[in-house]
């Protein structure tokens, strides 16, 4: 769809976006291909593994591994929304996505997103309560409570994205069609709008800063709390129990807010698409992958639980 008409620029609904994706020939499409599809599979089922394992383990029924298996439903979920479209992509020719498959990806990637950077600030004090008040921790996270604060994590990632979408979507794009990425995401759109693009950079900018900064706050807070609470705690092996669950939570979580921060919430993170891409790869797939093995490797409780499925499914 040519963007002008007499010579001029105009401005003309388009149906259809083009995803450039990454640059390179046949082999190097192939390489990228051979690589996203090894990561995003060990993604899935690594996140699948956690969600099953935790689901069928009764002695995991509880808020701390609630809130694992919504962090490992989430990382599944927008890794999914991207990945498989991408690999398709980069064994096509055309890449082409619909306007309203563009809106549709960006909307429940950037839910998903940030969902789980509140749901993160949710662990924290899930972590907090049970440390710190041990004796309320049975009433002050009962289930309905765990299910509320899920439920507010994902009404706080909808509207964002809500209006997220809205701004970015109301922009007339008429200075091509071609998406200098291989997702739908606000910085790669706005650089194709034919209209002042300040208020939606603000507007990214101010929500993402908000929400991270929002999010980090309780977690530093929780985690100042904790860590005062542990030091005061005589036995070396339960400071030692404790430091590795909470080290594993702050790892996951300063993985996400790095990358999410030098993506969306500081000047200057519209200029280097390349840049853009390589960031993008690692808080949409590198990190989801590595989630599981966090919260598994360094949890003796998820070890115990997938050695006991194990014996199980060896025994029948």
């Amino acid at each position: 769809m040519s963007p002008y008409g007499n010579g001029n620029l105009s401005v003309m609904p388009l149906q259809e976006f083009v995803l450039d994706g990454f640059g390179g020939g046949p082999q190097t499409q192939a390489l990228l291909f051979t690589l996203f599809l090894v990561l995003y599979l060990v993604d899935v089922l690594g996140n699948l593994t956690m969600i099953v394992v935790i689901t069928l383990d009764a002695r995991l029924h509880s808020p701390m591994y609630f809130f694992l298996k919504n962090l490992s439903f989430l990382d599944l979920c927008y890794s999914s929304v991207i990945y498989p479209k991408a690999l398709f992509d980069l064994m096509s020719s055309t890449k082409v996505i619909t306007f309203a498959g563009c809106v549709t990806q960006f909307f429940f990637f950037s839910t998903m997103i940030t969902t789980e950077g509140f749901l993160l600030a949710v662990m924290a004090y899930d972590r907090f309560m049970a440390i710190c008040n041990p004796l309320l921790y049975p009433i002050s996270m009962r289930p309905s409570v765990c299910a509320l604060l899920m439920l507010g994590c994902y009404c706080g990632g909808s509207f964002n994205s809500i209006l997220q979408a809205s701004f970015t979507f109301s922009l007339p794009f008429c200075s091509s069609n071609h998406i200098d990425h291989f997702h739908c995401d606000v910085p790669p759109l706005l650089k194709l709008a034919c209209a002042d693009t300040t208020t939606n950079e603000l507007v990214m900018f101010g929500l993402c800063g908000l929400v991270i900064v929002g999010t980090i706050l309780v977690v530093l807070v929780s985690y100042g709390y904790i860590t005062v609470t542990i030091l005061r705690i005589r036995s070396g092996g339960g400071r030692h129990k404790l430091f590795s669950t909470c080290g594993s939570h702050m790892t996951a979580v300063s993985l996400l807010y790095g990358t999410a921060f030098i993506m969306y919430a500081q000047p200057g993170a519209l200029q280097s698409m390349e840049q853009g891409k390589v960031v993008s790869v690692f808080y949409t797939l590198v990190i989801p992958m590595l989630n599981p093995l966090i919260y598994s490797l360094r949890n003796k409780d998820v070890k115990d639980a997938l050695w006991r499925l194990s014996q199980k499914h060896t025994a029948t």
